[in-house]
Order: C-alpha cells, then sequence, then structure tokens
C-alpha cells in the first residue's frame, strides 16, 4: 500500500472525517498537523498546487485533494487502486 499523509487543523471536521474514513478503511496514515504552523501551511499550498482549505490528502507523494475529492474517488471505484503499489 502507497504511504498516505493527511494535512489537517486540529479544528477542522473534515480531517477528522478523513481520518475516519480510512481508519475504517484499514488504511494507515501519517497526520500532519499544520494548524499553527504558517510555513508548513505556505508549503503545503505549494505542494498541493495552490489549495488552501484543509484536509489535503497525498497518497504515494500525489495530492488528490481533500475529504470530498477522496469521497468522489470511492465512490467511483478509483481510491483502493490510488491506493495499491
Amino acid at each position: 500500500m502507497k504511504d498516505v499523509t493527511i494535512y489537517s487543523t486540529d479544528y477542522c471536521p473534515y480531517c477528522r472525517q478523513a481520518e475516519r474514513f480510512l481508519t475504517d478503511k484499514g488504511v494507515a496514515f501519517k497526520s500532519v498537523d499544520v494548524t499553527n504552523d504558517d510555513a508548513m501551511r505556505e508549503k503545503l499550498v505549494e505542494m498541493s498546487g495552490g489549495r488552501r482549505t484543509v484536509p489535503q490528502i497525498f497518497i504515494g507523494g500525489e495530492a488528490i485533494g481533500g475529504y470530498s475529492d477522496m469521497m468522489a474517488l470511492h465512490r467511483q471505484g478509483e481510491l483502493d487502486s490510488k491506493l495499491s503499489t
């Protein structure tokens, strides 16, 4: 399985939903809290192609977007293939 990283803040309900979904699915992930880290937030904007919202989810280093984007991939049956190596 590819590495999954979720960039989040401590006050973001969509971040918690993304983490809960992946946990329920049995997917291990790294969580990076950017709540009070302005430098990391700016780096995240660059890494995600200009997105400023959280969560930002990366699978195998590829930015897939936020919670809604991940769930769209799941509904389309594409998330599992992105996760597999």
